[in-house]
Parts: structure tokens; sequence; C-alpha cells
């Protein structure tokens, strides 16, 4: 009985295998400089507000969720940060279900719809129309 060619396959398929997976050998400097990388760390109430030109008026300056009133061309937005994911979804439910959020990693930009879709780009948001944790398209004539 010849082993050694099923052997040899099945070796050389786990190094395949290895190479192609994260962290593995075979993963090259990007995947070691991306391995080693740290998370980029979660924009502040004052720095969305500068990505669209505003200087926050701050609302709420808690531990747990900071929250600014911005007013630029665009139009009246309030922009809240959180700490934990959690405490955004938590934040999320209460919130007015008739009122479009802007979402993004630990931040909510609570504004009408208009104003929503000019600041999406810039800040780099997911638009949130009715069901506050799953993006959605525009419904027709909204």
């Amino acid at each position: 009985m010849k082993t050694y060619p099923r052997l040899a396959a099945f070796a050389l398929l786990a190094g395949l295998v290895a190479a192609c997976t994260p962290g593995g050998e075979g993963g090259g400097a990007g995947a070691a400089a991306a391995a080693n990388r740290e998370p980029a760390a979660p924009l502040t109430v004052e720095q969305l507000a500068a990505k669209v030109g505003c200087t926050p008026k701050m609302q709420v300056d808690a531990t747990d969720i900071r929250t600014g009133y911005c007013k630029t061309d665009a139009g009246r937005f309030f922009v809240s940060t959180f700490v934990t994911e959690d405490g955004k979804n938590a934040w999320m439910d209460t919130a007015p279900e008739y009122k479009p959020h802007l979402v993004g990693p630990l931040w909510t930009v609570l504004a009408d719809l208009k104003v929503l879709r000019e600041l999406q780009r810039p800040l780099d948001g997911d638009l949130h129309l009715s069901d506050h944790r799953v993006k959605q398209t525009t419904p027709a004539g909204y």
C-alpha cells in the first residue's frame, strides 16, 4: 500500500491552508503588519463635527455618552459618541423612531434625512432609516 503520495498531498494542502490563513507563516509583511496594528481609536464628538466644518455645542458630557449640537450649511444635527457598542445600541433602541440616523463605530448622528445625506460621505457612516441596527435603502418618496 503506497500512502506516500497521499501524505505528500495532504502535507502540501495543510501548508497552503496555513499560509493563506490570517497569522499564517506565508502571510507576508502585509499580514504581519495587519496583525500588529492596533484598532483605530474611536472618533470624538469634536473630531466628527470637525469633519463637516462644525464646532459642537456640548449637550451631554458623561462618561458613557457625549452629545454635541451642530449647525452647518447642511443643517442642524446631534452627534453622539459612546464608550461601548452595547451603550450605542441601547441608546439607539430608545432613539426617536421617526428620525433616521447616521451610524458609525461608537457614534451616531441624529438629524433629518436631507441633512444625513449631506453628512454621510464626509463622516463615512451607514444610514439607518427605521430599524436602527440594520442599514436600509431609502424608500420611494422618503
